[in-house]
C-alpha cells in the first residue's frame, strides 16, 4: 500500500473513532481560579493551592490546566470576572480572597462546582445552606478571619495599654466592614478604650490615614482583616515602622517577612491548601453539597520582638506566654 493512500486510510478511521474517546484522550480540566487579591502578592497562597491539587493528585500543565483572574482589591470587578470563567466553561472555580469572590462565583453559575476560601460567615452572606450539608454546588474553607477582630483588638489593648486613643483601619468596600466596625466598637466600650476609625480602600486613602493618626496621635493601630489590606502588606508595615505605630495584623506574613509587631488569626496558606484539596476531589467526581465547609480550628499570635525593640516596647510576659511563634 502507497505512503499517501495509507495515511489517508488512517485519517478516516480517526474520524469514525467514538467522539468520546477521543475527548478522553485529550481534554483536559481547568480550573478557573477567581480572587480578589494581585498575583505579586498572593504568590505565597497560590503556591500552597498546587500543593493542595498534588496532593490530590493534579499538577497544573500535566493533567489540569488553571485559568486566573486577579481584582487586584477592586472587589466590583468580581462579578465580571466570574461570568467570563463561567463563559470559558472551567470543570471548577476556585474563588479566593474573601467572600465577595465565592458570592460573584455563586451569582454567576448554579451549576459549575465552586470551592471557596473565605474570612466571613458562608451562611449569612448565603453561599452555603450549611456548614455541614452546604447544598447546591459550593463547599470550601470558612477560616473566621473577619470574626474575631474582638479578639484581636484585646490582644493589641493589652500589649499596648494606653489612656491614649487606638486607631482602626478599616476598608468600607469589604462586605464584612459593618460586622468589623460593630465587633470593634463594643470590644472597646468593653474596656473602656478610645478608637479612632479610619477607612481606607486606595492606596492614597492608606497614607492620607497614617498621617491622620499622627495628628490624633494613635498609641497603637489595629488593620481590619480585609485581602485589600493584605495585598499592601509592605505599605502598612512601612509606614507603621515611619510612624512608629504598633500594630496588629490578621497574618503572621505581615510579622514574618514585613517586620510587623504581631498577628494573630488563621493560617491562610493552609486554607488555600486545603482549598486545593477540595478541588481535586470534586475534579474525582465528589459534589461540592456532600462536602463539609471546612472550619478552621487553629488561632496562631506571632509577635515579633525585633520589631518590639525598634519601637521601644516591651511586650508584656502574659502576652508572650501565649504567643505560638515569638521572632527574636
Amino acid at each position: 500500500m502507497r505512503r499517501r493512500k495509507f495515511i489517508t486510510l488512517l485519517g478516516g478511521a480517526a474520524a469514525g473513532w467514538p467522539l468520546t474517546s477521543r475527548a478522553q484522550q485529550t481534554a483536559m480540566p481547568v480550573i478557573g481560579f477567581l480572587s480578589s487579591r494581585s498575583p505579586h502578592e498572593a504568590a505565597y497562597v497560590v503556591a500552597a493551592f498546587h500543593r493542595g491539587l498534588r496532593e490530590g493528585g493534579y499538577s497544573e500543565g500535566q493533567n489540569v490546566g488553571i485559568e486566573y483572574r486577579w481584582a487586584e482589591g477592586q472587589y466590583d470587578r468580581l462579578p465580571e470576572l466570574a461570568v467570563d470563567l463561567v463563559r470559558r466553561r472551567v470543570a471548577l472555580i476556585a474563588s479566593t480572597g474573601g467572600i465577595g469572590a465565592a458570592i460573584a462565583a455563586k451569582q454567576a453559575t448554579s451549576t459549575i462546582p465552586i470551592v471557596f476560601t473565605a474570612g466571613d460567615d458562608p451562611i449569612k452572606h448565603g453561599v452555603v445552606a450549611s456548614l455541614n450539608r452546604p447544598g447546591g454546588n459550593v463547599t470550601g474553607i470558612y477560616n473566621f478571619i473577619s470574626s474575631i477582630e474582638a479578639k484581636r483588638f484585646g490582644l493589641l489593648h493589652e500589649t499596648v495599654p494606653t489612656t491614649g486613643s487606638i486607631a482602626v483601619l478599616l476598608n468600607p468596600n469589604y462586605l464584612g466592614f459593618d460586622v468589623q466596625l460593630k465587633d470593634l466598637q463594643e470590644a472597646a466600650r468593653a474596656v473602656g478604650q478610645q478608637i479612632g476609625v479610619f477607612n481606607a480602600s486606595s492606596e492614597a486613602d492608606i497614607h492620607a490615614a497614617f498621617r491622620a493618626m499622627a495628628r490624633l496621635p494613635a498609641a497603637a493601630l489595629l488593620v481590619g482583616a480585609d485581602p485589600f489590606f493584605n495585598g499592601r502588606r509592605e505599605q502598612l508595615v512601612t509606614l507603621a515602622a515611619h510612624y512608629s505605630v504598633p500594630a496588629m495584623y490578621e497574618l503572621r506574613e505581615y510579622a514574618l517577612a514585613g517586620g510587623g509587631l504581631m498577628s494573630y488569626g488563621t493560617n491562610l496558606a493552609d486554607a488555600y491548601r486545603q482549598v486545593g484539596n477540595y478541588a481535586a476531589r470534586v475534579l474525582k467526581g465528589d459534589k461540592p453539597a456532600d462536602l463539609p465547609v471546612v472550619q478552621s480550628s487553629k488561632f496562631e499570635l506571632v509577635i515579633n520582638l525585633k520589631t518590639a525593640k525598634a519601637l521601644r516596647l516591651m511586650i508584656p510576659a502574659g502576652v508572650l506566654a501565649i504567643a505560638d511563634e515569638v521572632i527574636e
